[in-house]
Parts: structure tokens; C-alpha cells; sequence
């Protein structure tokens, strides 16, 4: 499974030509306490168990990075999103708790 710390996905968002697409996978109560800031790059809030039936709303001709509470179900997200013959997708490790701790300060934890 190829993966992403925080500060390398801090520097992909910085880089305008190759944002990815990030794909949080957590539940709208979480996305409400805490979210990777809007002007890193696109957004997309699909919780986990709504993936296979929103599969035609993730771009497959671009990176995509599933981020969680944590990384351990983004890390699933990957897994499935791969078996569906989705190319470049990543985990972000440690989730939106290690971007807070790592990157943006912010970003509150929970």
C-alpha cells in the first residue's frame, strides 16, 4: 500500500500542478470538528461505507489521498479503492490527527 506522511502531503498540496484529490473517508461529524484546510487542494467527504456506491464521484485519472481519523480506515479505502483499478492512491499515516500534530496546528484533534 503506498502511503503518505503529513508533511509530504503538505508539500503536494503546496505544489498547484499536482494536488491530489483528497478523499476523506470519516463520518460528518468529524469532518465538522476537523479538515484538512480548503485552499490545499479538492475535497471530497465520502464516509467509508459510502465508497462503493460513490466510486463514479472519485476521478480515477487523478491521485487520490483517503484520509481518517487515524489512517486505519483510509488504509481500507486504499485497499478497496486499488482492487477496483484505481492507479495512484495513497493513505495518509496517522490521518488528520498526524496533520494536526505535523502540519497545521490548527486543524483541532479530537
Amino acid at each position: 500500500m503506498q502511503s503518505l506522511t503529513a508533511p509530504e502531503l503538505a508539500a503536494l498540496c503546496a505544489d498547484a500542478q499536482a494536488r491530489p484529490l483528497l478523499l476523506d473517508v470519516r463520518e460528518p461529524w468529524e469532518t465538522a470538528l476537523a479538515r484538512i484546510p480548503a485552499g490545499s487542494g479538492d475535497a471530497l467527504f465520502v464516509p467509508m461505507m459510502q465508497i462503493p456506491q460513490r466510486l463514479a464521484d472519485i476521478d480515477r485519472a487523478r491521485s487520490v489521498v483517503c484520509i481518517c481519523h487515524h489512517g486505519a480506515r483510509s488504509a481500507q479505502v486504499v485497499a478497496f479503492l486499488v482492487q477496483q483499478g484505481y492507479g495512484a492512491v495513497y493513505n495518509l499515516t496517522g490521518g488528520i490527527d498526524a496533520w494536526s500534530r505535523e502540519v497545521d496546528a490548527s486543524v483541532p484533534r479530537y
